[in-house]
C-alpha cells in the first residue's frame, strides 16, 4: 500500500480565534498513530481541548512544542499515511521547492500576519519582498516577524 506525507494544520476554532497555544504533546516524531488517538492538548482563549490524529500512520514531524502560540491554519504536524481520504492534505514540500515561485504580490496572508503587519504600520498588499513559508505558500505571522526583524536591523 502506497503512503504519502500529509501536512496537518493547526485547527480553526471559529472566526474569532486566530491562534492556539500548544499546552502539551503526547507523541513524538517517529511514533505510530491511530485515527482518533490523542496527540496533544491545545488552548484557545476560550477553552482547552484534545487534538486527535486525523488518520492512521506514522508521525514524521511536529512543527510546534509545548508553550508555542501558533496561528490557525499554520503547519502543525506531518503524518505519513495511506489514507486516501486525506490526499487533499498531501505535503507539497518537495514539489513546492522544484516549482517556480508564484508572484509574491499574490500571496495569501494569515489573519495573524495581516494584524502584525498593520500594527507595524505596513500595508500587506504592498509587501512583495516577504518570504511566505506557511502552508500552501501563505504568509504567516512568523514570516512577518522575521521580515520586521530584518528591516529593522
Amino acid at each position: 500500500m502506497d503512503t504519502f506525507l500529509i501536512d496537518v494544520p493547526m485547527p480553526s476554532m471559529g472566526a474569532t480565534v486566530n491562534e492556539l497555544t500548544v499546552v502539551s504533546l503526547k507523541t513524538q516524531a517517529g511514533d505510530r498513530v491511530q485515527k482518533g488517538q490523542k496527540l496533544g492538548e491545545l488552548e484557545s482563549d476560550k477553552s482547552i481541548f484534545e487534538f486527535e490524529s486525523p488518520c492512521d500512520g506514522t508521525l514524521r514531524a511536529i512543527h510546534a512544542k509545548a508553550g508555542d502560540v501558533r496561528p490557525s491554519g499554520s503547519l502543525f504536524l506531518q503524518i505519513e499515511t495511506a489514507d486516501t481520504s486525506l490526499v487533499h492534505l498531501k505535503s507539497q514540500g518537495a514539489a513546492a521547492e522544484a516549482a517556480p515561485a508564484a508572484p509574491k504580490a499574490a500571496a495569501v496572508w494569515t489573519p495573524r500576519a495581516t494584524k502584525l503587519a498593520q500594527e507595524a504600520g505596513l500595508d500587506p498588499a504592498k509587501l512583495t519582498d516577504i518570504e511566505a513559508t506557511g502552508p500552501g505558500g501563505r504568509v504567516s505571522g512568523d514570516d512577518v516577524a522575521r521580515y520586521l526583524a530584518k528591516v529593522r536591523a
